[in-house]
């Protein structure tokens, strides 16, 4: 949007690492954010509860060890909840949190944001790839 546009209210952001500002958890939250799949899982858990198995058949591409780090960090960061339940094999359930429904929610709002300006970015891309080129 242009700053002429008066519908559009832009916070006061204050940068995060100035001397006078608090940790925010930004850095936190754009380190979880900027994992491959944690946008992906999220969505998948967004659906409600999953077992292990059926969360691996929905990422399609990831292997099995990037799943267990994604959920280990997601559940670290108190995101996701695992319920194991002891039965022979021990059957592992996933679920968001109320900080991962959350999070998900605003990720969700993010996913949404990134649909309705990708046909802009990319036509601001070529236009300025076309400027570069020219010169």
């Amino acid at each position: 949007m242009f700053d002429t546009h008066t519908d559009v209210r832009i916070p006061d952001l204050a940068p995060c690492g100035s001397a006078d500002h608090e940790d925010c958890g930004l850095r936190m939250i754009l380190d979880r954010l900027g994992e491959q799949w944690t946008v992906m899982t999220l969505a998948e858990l967004s659906a409600g509860p999953r077992r292990y198995r059926e969360l691996e058949r929905a990422l399609l591409g990831i292997s099995q060890r990037m799943m267990t780090l994604t959920l280990r960090r997601l559940e670290r960061d108190g995101h996701v909840l695992r319920h194991v339940e002891p039965s022979i094999p021990p059957s592992v359930t996933y679920e968001l949190s109320p900080i991962g429904q959350s999070f998900a929610a605003q990720v969700a709002a993010l996913v949404e944001w990134s649909r309705r300006t990708k046909s802009g970015i990319e036509a601001s891309r070529a236009s300025f790839d076309a400027r570069s080129i020219q010169k």
